[in-house]
């Protein structure tokens, strides 16, 4: 199965080397290329793209808001966003996840791991490096935006095992590492936290992430 890729950046030479790098892969194919924030939004709905690789920071309308509004469209609901900037401390990362990216990834990541990122995130995972997560949260908490992530839902309404996998989703464990922490099958690791998703309404791993952070089920001391 081919993923169709498309790639928002403002800079020519970026784009053309992101192109190479993903055609020259044999399981995916870029299918459009923006360099804009309003030409990647146009291009998601025309393209029908599986993955945008989104630069935060571009003219006329930003990666953030881009983002926001191909995550609020319906007929984009299967598209994922994997947000590129220069740091992994740009104060923007939180805003972006809260907009609707499954993750982000920093410029300077060597060609292997971009591959790996976009088939990771394409295949709904969440691209979220523990430490830099925990760095961003945390100043998105002293200043905590007013509208939660997913407006009703919380770690209220979940059971005891399921706020423990919901922790260890927030700190950065895979499925597999999850299972050998609480002594579970992959499997049943993976149902724990599907079943959390549809709970919490939450498109991702991603925002499992923002959810756990926003309620104080987990706090940047405890990463």
């Amino acid at each position: 199965m081919t993923i169709r890729v498309l790639l928002a950046d403002d800079q020519t030479l970026v784009r053309a080397a992101f192109a190479m790098l993903v055609d020259s892969a044999c399981d995916m194919e870029v299918v459009g290329q923006a360099g804009t924030g309003r030409e990647a939004v146009e291009l998601a709905r025309s393209a029908r793209a599986d993955l945008i690789v989104m630069d935060v920071r571009m003219p006329d309308l930003d990666g953030i808001e881009a983002t926001r509004l191909i995550a609020a469209d319906e007929d984009l609901a299967g598209v994922r966003v994997l947000v590129l900037t220069t740091y992994d401390t740009d104060e923007h990362i939180v805003e972006a996840l809260r907009a609707g990216a499954s993750g982000f990834l920093v410029k300077d990541t060597r060609p292997a791991e971009l591959l790996d990122a976009i088939r990771l995130v394409a295949a709904g995972d969440a691209l979220l490096s523990p430490g830099p997560t925990a760095r961003l949260i945390a100043r998105a908490l002293r200043a905590p935006d007013p509208r939660p992530l997913l407006p009703g839902a919380g770690p209220d309404g979940l059971s005891d095992r399921e706020r423990q996998v919901l922790t260890l989703v927030a700190r950065g464990l895979t499925n597999t590492e999850i299972a050998a922490t609480l002594g579970l099958s992959p499997l049943t690791a993976k149902t724990h936290v599907s079943r959390i998703m549809g709970k919490l309404v939450a498109r991702d791993r991603a925002q499992l992430v923002i959810v756990a952070y926003e309620s104080g089920l987990v706090t940047p001391g405890t990463v």
